[in-house]
């Protein structure tokens, strides 16, 4: 599996890229431009990333338009509902308009800050990205 964490803290991209590693490869990107980039060069290559988690509060490119520009450039090419990368919001800001809004942008999931490792791969299992045996934790 193929993921992509676009997080703007340098030591929490570090971390996520911990935690995920043992699922599959994983890219870093810093803001929601070069994510935006990596994500369409990688369904360009016919290596699309299967997994994208998001931070909402970033320059260059904030979550929210990030996620939003993802869903565009995979209608663009064919890619709708259930065929789409998967998306977890992974963000300090729990208040109801910014997980509304994530929602309403076709996210698959959302975690509030500060991220366990349980906590993201509860959310990777129920999204049916992880066996559906036995998970240990």
């Amino acid at each position: 599996m193929r993921i992509l964490v676009v997080e703007d803290d340098f030591v929490a991209r570090n971390i996520y890229g911990e935690f995920l590693r043992p699922y599959g490869a994983c890219d870093g990107a810093e803001n929601g431009l070069v994510g935006l980039n990596a994500f369409k060069l990688a369904l360009d290559c016919g290596k699309p990333y299967r997994l994208v988690c998001i931070d909402i509060l970033m320059p260059e490119m904030d979550g929210q338009t990030l996620l939003k520009e993802i869903r565009k450039y995979e209608e663009e090419n064919g890619i709708k509902g259930l065929e789409g990368v998967k998306v977890i919001m992974t963000t300090a800001l729990d208040d109801y308009q910014n997980i509304m809004t994530a929602f309403k942008g076709q996210c698959e999931g959302y975690i509030i800050k500060p991220i366990r490792k349980e906590k993201l791969l509860q959310e990777m299992k129920k999204l049916g990205l992880l066996d559906n045996g036995f998970l240990e934790i």
